[in-house]
């Protein structure tokens, strides 16, 4: 079941209808998806806000944009089921969730540590464990870039979001 809140979620009820090469909407088919715990749901209300205010995909095929992307964990890893902005279904990337499952593991143990230092700890401790949170998160970004390339075309911000999504589609609560 995909993830339609997009159209019930201010947060995500962004729709862009930009240049071609983007990303005009986004959804998570993930059956878990109302079983995450308050800052999971928060990243990732942040990054469908975000990845929707400005992005760069572009397919190396040569389908043209805008795109409306469903994410979804398969047999096979991630799943990218990629459709027209008239959702006309144009290709699906499947790439393997091993080169992740360190990464998503690391970061969000790092993201439990930043939340619970937010409620209690010094702002040099919340300043460490941020900087070592955003360090993960930009590896997990490159290796999305790397397993992405020779099918579709990415910025920086744009894998970062995306590995956001990724991750949250792989935490159960």
């Amino acid at each position: 079941m995909a993830d339609e809140s997009n159209d019930r979620d201010p947060a995500d009820a962004r729709e862009n209808t930009g240049a071609a090469d983007r990303i005009v909407h986004i959804s998570l088919d993930d059956p878990a998806l109302v079983a995450r715990n308050p800052d999971i749901e928060h990243e990732r209300r942040v990054a469908i806000f975000d990845l929707i205010e400005g992005n760069h995909f572009r397919l190396v095929s040569g389908q043209s944009g805008p795109f409306r992307v469903t994410l979804s964990l398969s047999e096979r890893g991630i799943q990218f089921d990629i459709a027209d902005s008239e959702n006309t279904p144009l290709e699906t990337i499947d790439i393997s969730m091993a080169p992740f499952r360190r990464h998503i593991r690391d970061y969000f143990m790092v993201c439990e540590s930043y939340y619970d230092a937010i409620r209690s700890a010094t702002p040099d401790k919340i300043e460490t464990i941020d900087q070592a949170r955003r360090v993960l998160h930009n590896e997990g970004a490159e290796t999305l870039r790397t397993r992405l390339a020779g099918q579709a075309d990415i910025d920086d911000d744009t894998a970062r979001r995306l590995f956001t999504l990724i991750s949250v589609l792989q935490m159960r609560g």
